[in-house]
């Protein structure tokens, strides 16, 4: 019987509302109070430098998925540029994100939720959303592609809509400066950095649409494209959304800054306008419920073909589907794990992994142009000068963690240290490698690599 695969059904649109939908456009509202507290004001600088920075770890990220158009993301591109071991604790430290990050965004909807209808308590909405995301992933790309773009585009629509309110609001309310929320008085260099440490934090999630590479139309041009387009419509809306934000709300005093969006909400367009565009932003962001959860099953997936974890479950895709159904079954099933979590501890499992993700692709491309030398008109500055600032950006937004998530972290590395020496014995055994076949499965050099240079099957 012939083994399934993952089939090549999404396009460009489809991989970009992915990206979108993953980081939630409406992001920019929930933590627009935060952002403007420690930016003093200056919420709109504060995103733009964080795009900026992010920008170049995403050029990174393209770099990559063109080299190694394989959905395993910094996990794979690890393995085959700077060695299996260091990829295999590039990929340990990257599931860590991956693994809660779908708990996490199940939690934060069921907590918004039960906000909006207390009578139902917040595990009884942890299932419903874990469950709806799942069936949908469950049945396929197809669908989860159909039902992820309605999602995104309502979300879009209701982020939208609230900001043409807030235009409205400051067309009848005359701003005191139109350059205090870009820079004033109260800024400093520390502070606007400390707040675009933060605002970094909206970004998590853009590398998530490298792991649909096996399921994307012509990946080694679609998912580079991607990726760019993803951080820039990310930064063109938390950018412009701040400003406008700002506007309406000059300064850094909130009686509630985690609030501020709704206070926002009420004041621009009333009460009743306030109560149901936040409860359709809730329903919307199902959309990256259901982006988070497809990623993770991917990776997942991909560490299980490779042998890392079980192949008979991990590395199955379900001949009716095209889907791997276990790996999607398990992240589903780690909603039990958040039932009794809050919040802050729950988030304080991903960042360590994102941010240690984004330090190794740029790590990556270095060492890829070391090895290879590709000729290309950005030559030494393409691939080394701004992977190496993309790297130092990312050490540094690993330095603003606390220390629980640091602690966390290096606890979970830890374990994946042991857990390597152990599949390896010590490292007397090769690390697991992937067993299909790189020349016509992977076809993951660029044209203007000769096949001399191509790294032989492992």
């Amino acid at each position: 019987m012939t083994e399934a695969h993952l089939a090549r059904r999404l396009t460009l649109p489809s991989v970009v509302a992915f990206g979108v939908s993953y980081m939630a456009p409406s992001l920019v509202m929930v933590i627009f109070g935060l952002i403007a507290v420690a930016s003093a004001g200056t919420a709109p600088t504060a995103f733009a430098l964080a795009t900026a920075a992010m920008l170049v770890t995403a050029m990174s990220y393209a770099k990559m998925a063109r080299c190694y158009p394989v959905s395993g993301s910094a996990y794979f591109y690890a393995r085959h540029t700077l060695g299996s071991p260091v990829g295999f604790l590039v990929g340990w430290s990257v599931l860590l994100d991956y693994l809660f990050l779908p708990m996490v965004a199940w939690l934060t909807q069921s907590i918004l939720l039960n906000a909006q209808f207390p009578a139902v308590p917040i595990w009884a909405w942890m299932l419903i959303n874990a469950g709806f995301t799942t069936i949908v992933n469950v049945v396929g790309i197809v669908v989860a592609d159909r039902v992820n773009k309605v999602l995104t585009a309502v979300a879009l629509f209701l982020v939208l809509l609230f900001f043409a309110y807030c235009v409205t609001f400051i067309a009848g309310n005359r701003p005191v400066s139109h350059t205090d929320p870009i820079w004033n008085t109260n800024s400093t260099i520390a502070g606007m950095s400390a707040a675009a440490a933060i605002a970094a934090y909206s970004f998590l999630g853009f590398d998530a649409v490298t792991t649909l590479s096996e399921e994307t139309k012509d990946p080694k041009r679609t998912i580079p494209r991607a990726v760019i387009l993803v951080v820039a419509i990310g930064g063109l809306l938390f950018v412009g959304g701040a400003y406008i934000m700002q506007l309406v709300h000059p300064g850094d005093v909130f009686e509630d800054a985690q609030a501020a969006s709704y206070t926002m909400s009420i004041d621009v367009g009333g009460q009743f306008y306030a109560d149901w565009t936040n409860l359709g932003g809730i329903i919307a962001g199902s959309a990256s419920c259901l982006a988070v959860q497809l990623s993770t099953s991917r990776l997942l997936y991909i560490m299980g073909r490779d042998g890392v974890l079980p192949k008979r479950v991990f590395g199955y895709v379900s001949p009716r589907t095209l889907t791997p159904v276990y790996c999607v079954l398990l992240t589903g099933a780690m909603c039990f794990v958040g039932l009794n979590l809050s919040l802050q501890t729950a988030t304080g499992f991903i960042n360590f992994g994102a941010f240690t993700a984004f330090t190794a692709v740029n790590v990556c491309v270095i060492a890829y142009y070391l090895r290879h030398r590709p000729t290309h008109r950005l030559g030494i500055v393409g691939y080394v000068a701004l992977p190496a600032a993309g790297a130092v950006v990312s050490v540094y937004l690993l330095t603003q963690l606390s220390g629980t998530s640091l602690i966390i972290g290096l606890a979970w590395l830890g374990i994946g240290v042991a857990y390597l020496l152990w599949l390896t014995r010590g490292f007397r055994r090769p690390t697991p490698e992937l067993s299909i076949d790189y020349e016509q499965s992977l076809l993951h050099m660029p044209e203007h690599v000769e096949p001399a240079q191509k790294e032989p099957h492992a």
